[in-house]
C-alpha cells in the first residue's frame, strides 16, 4: 500500500488543502457537495471500528462455528476470515480513493465495467449492496434484542421466552437508531469517539474477569479439537459452513465508503480507516476467541443454554453471579446497539445516493435532503422500515440469526466481488486506471485475486443450513429472502428502472473532470 502524488491542484495537508482535494474529488465524479464534512480520521475510525464491533460479534456469532467444527473451526475460521477481510478491505480502499462518494461499489462498477454492461452491472451492484446493508442493520438490532431476552431468562426463571418478544425489542432498538440518525445526527461524530472508548474499555472489562475467574481448558482443546454436531458428514463442508459465524465479526468495513461525502480528505482518510479497523478489530476479536475457548467449560452446557447464547452461560460459570454475568453481557449488548447507529447511517447514505442516481423506485422522493438538518431523513426512514420487515423473520424461525447473517454476507460480498473482478480485468488487460492518492501498488493484483477467492467461498457456503435434518424451523431462509428481494429489484429494473437509471448522473451545474465517470446522464 502506498500514497502516491496525483495530478491534483492541492497536495498540502492543511485544512484548506483537504477542502480543495474533497471539492476536486466531487467535481471529478460530477457531484454536488450536499452534506457537511464533520468526520476526521479519528472520528471516522471510531465510526468504523465500533460499527464492526468485532469482539462483540465473536460472542454473538460463535455458536454456528462451534456446532459446525467446534474450537478448530472458530480459531482457524476466524484467522481465515481476518485475512479475507484484510485483502478485501484493501481492494475496496483502492477504489474508494478513486471515487470517494456515498455511492460506493455501484459507482466504481460504473467506472470500471465495459461500456455495454456498465449500466446494468452498476445497478445490480447497488441493489445487492442495499440488500446487505438493510440486513446488516437487522443483525445489529437482532443481537441487541435477543441477548436482552437471554438476560431475562437468566435473571427471571419464570419469564416465558417468546420470539415475538424479541422482535418487539428489535423494533424498539430500531427506533433508537432512527432517533440518533435524525434528531441526534449532528452529535454522531462526537458520539462515535465516545463509543470507541467504550468499545476498547468494554473489551478489557469482559476479558479480564473472564480469564481470571473461569476454569481453563488446555491448548490442545482450543487449537486441536474438531467437533461436528451439525449432522453434516463431510468435515471440510462443515468447516466452510462454520465460516458463517466467523465472517460476521468482519462485516461492515465498507461503511466509511458510504459516509465519504461527510469525511474530510476522504480519498485518503476513508481507505486508511478501512484498513485500520480491520487491524484493530481483528486483534481484539482474536483475543476474545482465545479467551472464550479457554474458558468455555462444558461445551454442551454452553451450547444448550436456555438463554440462547453460549457466552452468557460461560460468563455465569466464571462469575457465579447473576449481577456479574448481567453486567458483562450488557456491555457487548449496548455496544452492538450503538453499532447499529452506524449500520443505519451507512444504509441510509447508500439508499440516498442510489436514489440520487435514479436507481430506486420513487427516487425523487428518496433523494431529498432535509434543508434544516442537512440529512436524508426520508432514506433513513425507508431503511428502518425495510429493516423492520426483515426483523419479522425472527417471529417464525429459530434460525433467524443464520438467515439474517447469510443475507448480509451475500448482499455485501457479492457487491464487493463484482467491483473487484472488474478492476482485476482492467489490471490484467493493462487498461489505464485513474487511481486516487491511495493505492496498493505492485501487489494490487495479487491482493485482488486473493479477495475474489475468499468472497466466492464465503458467499457460496453462506446459504447452507447449519444443521441436519433440515426442517422449517431451522432452515436457512436467506436464499429465499435474498432471491425474493433480488427478483423484486430486477422486475422493477426491467419494467421501469432501465428507462431512468443510466449510471451515476452528472448533477446540474457540475462538470466532471478527466472523464472518470464512464456512465452518466444529464439530470
Amino acid at each position: 500500500m502506498r500514497i502516491k502524488n496525483g495530478d491534483m491542484a492541492v497536495q498540502e495537508l492543511g485544512s484548506t488543502g483537504y477542502k480543495n482535494r474533497d471539492d476536486e474529488d466531487m467535481a471529478k465524479q460530477g457531484k454536488k457537495q450536499q452534506f457537511e464534512r464533520n468526520f476526521g480520521f479519528l472520528s471516522m475510525l471510531g465510526f468504523t471500528t465500533t460499527m464492526m464491533c468485532t469482539w462483540e460479534a465473536v460472542l454473538f456469532a460463535n455458536p454456528t462455528s462451534m456446532i459446525d467444527g467446534g474450537p478448530a473451526s472458530l480459531v482457524y475460521g476466524y484467522l481465515f476470515c481476518w485475512f479475507g477481510a484484510l485483502v478485501t478491505a484493501a481492494s475496496l480502499a483502492e477504489m474508494a480513493s478513486m471515487a470517494p462518494t456515498s455511492a460506493g461499489q455501484y459507482h466504481w462498477v460504473a467506472m470500471l465495467a465495459p461500456k455495454g454492461q456498465a449500466v446494468f452491472l452498476s445497478w445490480v451492484t447497488g441493489w445487492l449492496d442495499l440488500i446487505g446493508w438493510w440486513a446488516n442493520t437487522a443483525a445489529g438490532v437482532y443481537f441487541g434484542a435477543t441477548v436482552t431476552q437471554g438476560l431475562l431468562v437468566l435473571n427471571y426463571p419464570d419469564y416465558g421466552f417468546e420470539r415475538w418478544h424479541g422482535t418487539l425489542l428489535m423494533f424498539a432498538a430500531l427506533l433508537l437508531c432512527v432517533g440518533v440518525n435524525s434528531i441526534g445526527a449532528r452529535l454522531l461524530p462526537k458520539l462515535e469517539g465516545l463509543i470507541l472508548i467504550l468499545h476498547i474499555m468494554g473489551f478489557f472489562a469482559v476479558l479480564i474477569p473472564l480469564v481470571y475467574l473461569a476454569p481453563h481448558k488446555d491448548a490442545e482443546f482450543v487449537f486441536g479439537t474438531f467437533i461436528n454436531s451439525s449432522g453434516w458428514s463431510n468435515s471440510g463442508l462443515v468447516w466452510f459452513i462454520g465460516l458463517m459465524g466467523t465472517n460476521l465479526p468482519f462485516i461492515g468495513y465498507d461503511g466509511p465508503c458510504h459516509m465519504a461525502e461527510e469525511v474530510k480528505n476522504a480519498s485518503v482518510i476513508v481507505p486508511w480507516c478501512m484498513i485500520g479497523t480491520i487491524l484493530l478489530n481483528g486483534t481484539l476479536g482474536f483475543a476474545i476467541v482465545l479467551a472464550f475457548l479457554f474458558c468455555i467449560g462444558n461445551m454442551e452446557d454452553a451450547l444448550g443454554s436456555a438463554t440462547g447464547y453460549d457466552f452468557i452461560e460461560v460468563f455465569w460459570n466464571a462469575t457465579k453471579s447473576h449481577a456479574g454475568t448481567s453486567v458483562m453481557a450488557a456491555l457487548p449488548t449496548a455496544l452492538v446497539i450503538c453499532a447499529s447507529f452506524g449500520f443505519l447511517a451507512s444504509a441510509s447514505r447508500l439508499t440516498w445516493a442510489f436514489a440520487r442516481d435514479k436507481g430506486l423506485p420513487f427516487s425523487d422522493f428518496l433523494s431529498h435532503v432535509n434543508p434544516r438538518s442537512g440529512l436524508p431523513i426520508r432514506a433513513v426512514i425507508l431503511c428502518a422500515l425495510i429493516t423492520a420487515c426483515i426483523c419479522v423473520i425472527n417471529v417464525g424461525s429459530s434460525a433467524a440469526f443464520n438467515a439474517i447473517v447469510s443475507l448480509t454476507t451475500a448482499g455485501l460480498f457479492l457487491s464487493y466481488e463484482i467491483a473487484i473482478v472488474l478492476i482485476v480485468i482492467k489490471k490484467i488487460k493493462r487498461d489505464p486506471i485513474a487511481y486516487g492518492p491511495w493505492t496498493l501498488g505492485p501487489l494490487g493484483l495479487v491482493v485482488n485475486i486473493a479477495s475474489i477467492c475468499f468472497l466466492t467461498i464465503t458467499v457460496f457456503f453462506s446459504f447452507f443450513p447449519t444443521e441436519l435434518p433440515v426442517v422449517p424451523s431451522n432452515m436457512n431462509w436467506s436464499i429465499v429472502v435474498f432471491s425474493g428481494e433480488l427478483l423484486i429489484g430486477l422486475i422493477w429494473y426491467a419494467v421501469y428502472g432501465r428507462k431512468v437509471y443510466h449510471g451515476p448522473i452528472v448533477e446540474s451545474g457540475v462538470i466532471p473532470m478527466n472523464g472518470e465517470v464512464t456512465v452518466e446522464s444529464e439530470e
